[in-house]
């Protein structure tokens, strides 16, 4: 087990705490170009060893080379992950953007991004229960609902104005329609043609659990 951060933006802190966030999907960099993929890795189809900034190469039964690469942190199940958030110091601890936008609190003072939330401010604390490698089309109604897109709604989505391709589900509704626009709007306009929604890139999908802070 080792204790690693994770950042989240606002939004999905409060998913967290609102329980309906048990899982999130990291892009991986660089992208695998071809079609073998294994958990930790994927192969391509040519013998040429190409630096990828990964854990290194190994001959494959497909003739080509496995170039691993590593998940955000190197996270891995039983890991516990501590969240960092925007936040700021208080008189007696920290204050959480979070709930000041959540009980629409005005405040003109300066807050500092998550980045740099030292690990003695996290006040959310999880468990890695799984990680795997998949693309990110093959993400379930199930799936996208426990990326916590429940509170979005049609109109957040421009529903009627875009469709991403994905069907309404009779148990889910169209939360996978949720999820594709939730992607998009975390992903630079410039990179929509690498990394959006259509480009089904491959991420890393990682599940975890809430958890207490460990003792140690």
């Amino acid at each position: 087990m080792a204790i690693k951060p994770i950042l989240f933006n606002t939004e999905m802190v409060r998913a967290i705490l609102d329980g309906r966030k048990t899982c999130t999907r990291r892009l991986i960099k660089p992208q695998p170009d071809k079609k073998h993929i294994y958990p930790l890795g994927f192969v391509t189809d040519s013998t040429e060893k190409k630096e990828v900034g990964c854990f290194g190469f190994a001959a494959n039964e497909y003739g080509g080379s496995i170039q691993y690469v590593k998940p955000p942190y190197r996270y891995a199940p039983g890991d516990i992950l501590y969240v960092r958030e925007t936040w700021k110091k208080a008189p007696n601890g920290y204050y959480y953007y979070e709930d000041w936008q959540r009980n629409d609190i005005a405040d003109v003072t300066k807050w500092k991004p998550s980045i740099h939330m030292p690990k003695e401010a996290a006040r959310i604390w999880l468990k890695v229960t799984n990680v795997r490698v998949e693309r990110l089309q093959d993400i379930t109604p199930k799936g996208a609902e426990s990326e916590g897109v429940g509170n979005l709604f049609y109109d957040d989505i421009g529903y009627g104005e875009k469709n991403y391709g994905t069907e309404v589900d009779t148990e889910y509704g169209i939360a996978k329609e949720q999820f594709a626009w939730l992607w998009e709007s975390t992903i630079k306009k410039s990179d929509l043609d690498r990394y959006g929604w259509d480009a089904n890139p491959w991420v890393w999908v990682i599940e975890f659990e809430r958890c207490e802070k460990p003792e140690a």
